[in-house]
């Protein structure tokens, strides 16, 4: 009780509270409790909508040095860091019409990234672009891709409208064998798996999804052809339509206000609350961004990771509610500093309870309505889910027209009618169903890529990591000869992603390039050297029990099931740290870990 004095609440009690939130949304069947999309979402899903119907083409027969599979961002700067390495002869496959990735296809109603934008938008320096604001909307994005396209001339060199189905190493061709929808026969010296941690959306598991006689889509999949309007808003054929959005993750904080304005009603069906920050969105100062000097843009990166990782800079470079959290829930330095690790564990928690005490305030003193207020708060650590910023989404529940219906006790959606949404023995009859249910983010490889990886021996790439991930720095597998992939592995994660999908980039360009220099024919790590990476990476994993434990379900802890392996076996000292290794790694010059032949 002494410490509620000094803090305003009592730990016990958040504590307890917070476990029994966790326990109640707790479900067994874990990550398998999201699906695949089907019937009718799977159709759509898998048509284009920006794209001209009916597109067909000669299949492709192509021997090229490398093979990007994926054009998103990190498809992208692995094109680009293989130009700056003289590697020239190389071929982009990508499902979408046109580049961007998750950026291509993520076009709802007020998308926009939730990093600092000129951090998150890659190459700003090398194409001289400046972004229209301090984060970036979807519209903004999804034409820095292209113009990042066009900058390297990458359109000639990619095979659009077209799905890698597997990825197959010949070893008589000393090639991979690349499989498409289009039949075509690709062949490449090296593979680069570029695909991201959020390129393949996922539904719940809830009963009755097929039934739904009305319209309903994935929030990656926007129809505004039923919907009317842009991904700025202006859905004017929701004036008659009362509409359900399931989730309320980060995608459906953005997709809410916009909805809320435009239909007759929503319902939003909420599990777990999200954080919900300030947002603070401005307009990008000329005179600031012109007075920026050379290599701002990975100073500014470095200066953000620093944050993310408890070791702030003396001066905050983004100055954001992201780095306000880092700084809220970071170790204290100096003389303050923690003498024990059980002390450094109790002194940050404390910092963090007190952190999310101020976002439940925030809460209070939005929302009008008491249980809707209540239900809105959450009730977990600050870094069990992702956080999310957003100055619209909590006033939304302010409106008569839109509703709150908490499904936590019943750890989600009952089922679904033809009609409407069943939830806590209710059906709310709906015209049109929003499943913001986000991506798998999950240890499933094969889940998570959707392409079947074969090696030598023709070993699924799967089946070798069936009983954990087996690298060297997160990049490459032995029995995979020539085979890097881009990616959250056993390397360095950061929340602005497009910092560490360019520092993959620039190691995969660099060893891709080193191979060809050398005139070998297969890279591929040793067994004792991809063996001590996975000890170093072994011996930095949480213990059993540990946050994540404790932590409410969602991906970062593989839905409560798995609470040892966050991010895929992160390398936990973080980006900054694991740069300036890879840097002196390659600086080394003895690719140590690896065998050419």
């Amino acid at each position: 009780m002494a410490e509620m004095g000094q803090v305003g609440f009592d730990p016990d009690e958040l504590r307890q509270r917070y476990r029994q939130e966790r326990d109640k949304r707790v479900r067994a069947d874990g990550v398998d409790q999201y699906h695949d999309l089907v019937g009718p979402l799977a159709h759509h899903a898998a048509t284009d909508p920006y794209v001209e119907p009916g597109f067909t083409r000669d299949p492709v027969l192509d021997e090229t040095d490398v093979a990007i599979i994926g054009g998103g961002f990190s498809g992208l700067l692995a094109a680009a860091r293989l130009i700056g390495e003289g590697v020239t002869d190389f071929r982009i496959v990508e499902a979408g019409g046109d580049f961007g990735g998750t950026w291509y296809w993520n076009r709802y109603p007020g998308a926009q990234c939730d990093t600092d934008a000129y951090c998150y938008l890659p190459l700003l320096e090398e194409l001289g672009y400046m972004p229209k604001e301090k984060y970036s909307y979807a519209e903004e994005i999804f034409a820095h891709s292209r113009r990042i396209g066009e900058h390297f001339e990458l359109y000639d060199r990619t095979l659009f409208q077209t799905r890698v189905s597997t990825v197959r190493w010949d070893d008589g061709e000393q090639r991979w064998r690349i499989e498409t929808n289009r039949n075509d026969d690709l062949r490449a010296r090296f593979v680069v798996m570029a695909l991201g941690p959020l390129s393949r959306p996922k539904l719940p598991g809830v009963p009755g999804i097929e039934d739904f006689e009305g319209p309903s889509f994935h929030t990656s999949r926007w129809d505004y052809g039923v919907t009317g309007g842009d991904t700025n808003g202006g859905m004017t054929k929701l004036a008659d339509k009362k509409v359900a959005v399931i989730g309320t993750g980060a995608t459906a904080i953005q997709v809410v206000p916009r909805v809320a304005r435009d239909a007759e009603h929503l319902y939003v069906f909420q599990r777990t609350p999200s954080t919900v920050g300030w947002r603070g969105n401005v307009a990008t100062d000329p005179e600031w961004f012109a007075s920026l000097q050379p290599g701002w843009q990975r100073e500014r990166r470095e200066n953000f990771a620093n944050y993310s990782m408890g070791r702030p800079p003396e001066v905050d470079l983004v100055d954001d509610a992201w780095t306000e959290i880092f700084r809220a829930i970071s170790s204290p330095k100096g003389a303050d500093r923690p003498k024990t690790r059980e002390e450094r564990d109790r002194v940050v928690e404390l910092q963090d309870f007190t952190k999310m005490e101020e976002l439940r305030r925030r809460v209070a003193e939005t929302v009008t309505d008491a249980a809707t207020a209540e239900a809105l708060k959450p009730y977990y650590r600050v870094m069990c889910k992702r956080p999310t910023f957003n100055d619209e989404y909590l006033p939304a529940f302010n409106q008569p027209n839109v509703t709150l219906v908490d499904v936590s006790d019943s750890k989600g959606v009952e089922r679904i009618t033809a009609t409407g949404v069943v939830a806590n023995g209710v059906e709310y009859e709906v015209d049109l169903i929003v499943y913001a249910s986000g991506y798998h983010v999950t240890n499933d490889v094969e889940r998570r890529m959707g392409v079947e990886v074969v090696g030598r021996d023709q070993v699924q790439l799967a089946d070798h990591w069936a009983d954990g991930r087996k690298t060297l720095h997160g990049f490459m597998t032995r029995g995979f000869p020539n085979w890097l992939s881009i990616g959250p592995s056993q390397n360095a994660f950061s929340v602005n992603m497009t910092s560490m999908f360019d520092e993959q980039a620039i190691h995969v360009a660099w060893l891709v390039a080193e191979t060809l220099r050398r005139e070998a024919t297969v890279l591929e790590p040793t067994a004792e050297g991809q063996q001590a990476w996975c000890d170093v990476i072994e011996d930095m994993a949480p213990p059993p029990g540990g946050f994540l434990a404790q932590c409410t379900p969602g991906y970062y802890n593989q839905e409560g099931v798995d609470t040892t392996n966050i991010f895929l076996g992160a390398y936990t000292p973080g980006l900054a740290a694991f740069t300036r290794l890879l840097e002196e790694w390659r600086a080394n010059g003895e690719m140590d870990g690896l065998e050419l032949s």
